[in-house]
């Protein structure tokens, strides 16, 4: 259970992370940071939901 607390941790920062580069970065969405951490938060989401599926499988 403590990796989907380190996880939903993980997400909310890369979260952060994200909103504060599109603030600096006038939300350009083609900007090269804001799409690779845009796809950082994705791959933290993608892992999450399949530590929830796997936990509800047990």
């Amino acid at each position: 259970m403590s990796d989907i607390k380190d996880l939903m941790k993980n997400i909310d920062e890369l979260k952060k992370n994200l909103n504060i580069l599109l603030d600096k970065k006038d939300f350009n969405l083609q900007d090269e940071e804001i799409i690779k951490a845009s796809q950082e938060l994705d791959i933290a989401i993608n892992k999450y939901n399949e530590l929830i599926i796997k936990n509800v499988k047990k």
